[in-house]
């Protein structure tokens, strides 16, 4: 881990906010953007996908439960994400971090011109000691061309900036074997040289009414990590420390190994 120089991390809206309301977690936040921050000064190249535009909109605006109607969700997205960024920004700032915002569609990565722009963006910026934020376009997203989670989007957009390493931040220790909460026998998996049914099978859904992705995403996101070039590695982010031990040689989570496949292209991944 210590020879990953260009990393994504993916951070999910159940590791962003409170479960009780739905409001962001300070505390968490504050302690991920600095420890990003270090990580930045020691000479990495730093990307985060971070969901919560619409569990922060839907706070925001007073909703209690999580929006079904399109356009509602759309509302809350738009509203979200403003409140999301600024407390990025106000976050790095404190570090003298300088962030970008970048929200990307499915047509982006479908478009040949869109995704050379995007590559290029993503190399500039980080040539430019710059921390990209990414999360999807949501206010403009429809049913035919959504992206759908941001594990997925992390997926791409690692394959997109040729990144070294993914780190999908959850609420759950790894992959096991069965689901932890109702299985006390179940094991993690602590390596993954190539994903197989059986993994896929292992894997479930959402567990919670904030987030849209469970670990049958994550694990579908390894797929095309893995396919692009990209190690990737599921982590526990309920707490923060968990990226500092990763990255100093500790044995936790789940390891995906990249294995990249001859002439990878990511079209080929839009249609799952």
């Amino acid at each position: 881990m210590r020879d990953k120089s260009r990393i994504v991390f993916k951070v999910g809206t159940s590791t962003l906010t409170h479960a009780e309301t739905g409001g962001l977690d300070f505390v968490k936040m504050e302690k991920f953007v600095r420890i990003l921050a270090d990580l930045h000064n020691q000479g990495k190249e730093i990307i985060v996908v971070s969901s919560g535009a619409i569990a922060v909109g839907r706070k925001v605006l007073g909703f209690k439960e999580k929006p079904t109607e399109r356009s509602v969700k759309q509302a809350c997205a738009a509203v979200g994400q403003i409140h999301l960024m600024t407390v990025y920004q106000k976050l790095f700032s404190e570090y003298n971090q300088r962030t970008a915002q970048i929200l990307m569609t499915k047509v982006t990565i479908a478009n040949d011109t869109s995704r050379h722009n995007a590559q290029n963006t993503f190399r500039e910026l980080l040539h430019m000691g710059v921390i990209p934020i990414v999360n999807e376009n949501d206010t403009v997203a429809t049913d035919e061309f959504d992206l759908g989670d941001n594990d997925y989007l992390s997926a791409i957009v690692s394959a997109i900036a040729k990144a070294d390493l993914l780190v999908l931040l959850s609420d759950i220790d790894g992959l096991y074997t069965d689901d932890p909460n109702k299985n006390p026998d179940a094991k993690i998996i602590p390596y993954v040289e190539s994903i197989t049914d059986e993994m896929l099978a292992m894997a479930k859904g959402p567990t919670t009414d904030l987030g849209t992705g469970g670990m049958s995403s994550k694990v579908g996101a390894a797929g095309i990590a893995n396919d692009a070039g990209t190690d990737m590695v599921i982590i526990n982010g309920n707490d923060m420390d968990n990226i500092n031990r990763l990255f100093a040689g500790d044995d936790l989570g789940t390891f995906f190994k990249a294995h990249k496949t001859k002439h990878f292209h990511l079209k080929n991944y839009l249609d799952r």
